[in-house]
């Protein structure tokens, strides 16, 4: 599937950004991605709520081969054939997609936020350790090190 297609496709669901994403496209919609376009097909996102319309429609979840083993991706389900030619029931699919992956972007947890760089400072003192050096002394002593490294033989 190419660009123009998915644009096509997704027309009576509204504007969706289409993204270069593995071997195909990710898309979404208000920031979330909902869907994604690969050489196999394309998958919907769903969960506990949206699996059993995909499960009678006789869609499977996304799959992909690996040296070891084929890895299942239940967060992810192929769009029926049939789907293709009714865009107003897709645009419905989509919505229903949309909505099981914002509910879980709302699950995870939030990102722990990194300390800054006074907070940093501060604990610093407290424990004992040494102020950093000066930029200029940092990048040289970085130069150096890789100079190091590319001189030193591997085996």
């Amino acid at each position: 599937m190419d660009r123009e297609f998915l644009i096509d496709l997704f027309a009576d669901f509204g504007p969706v950004t289409i993204r270069r994403m593995f071997s195909g496209y990710g898309i979404s919609a208000d920031g979330t991605n909902f869907a994604l376009s690969l050489r196999a097909g394309l998958y919907f996102r769903a969960d506990d709520q949206t699996i059993p319309q995909f499960e009678a429609e006789g869609s499977q979840p996304f799959q992909y081969q690996t040296r070891a083993k084929t890895v299942t991706v239940n967060s992810y389900w192929q769009l029926p054939a049939r789907l293709f030619d009714d865009s107003e029931e897709l645009a419905e699919w989509a919505r229903a997609a949309l909505a099981a992956a914002q509910r879980a972007a709302v699950r995870k947890r939030p990102k722990a936020r990194k300390a800054s760089k006074a907070r940093k400072a501060s604990k610093a003192k407290v424990s004992g350790k040494a102020a950093r050096k000066p930029a200029a002394k940092r990048k040289a002593t970085g130069v150096r090190k890789a100079a190091r490294k590319r001189k030193a033989p591997r085996k």
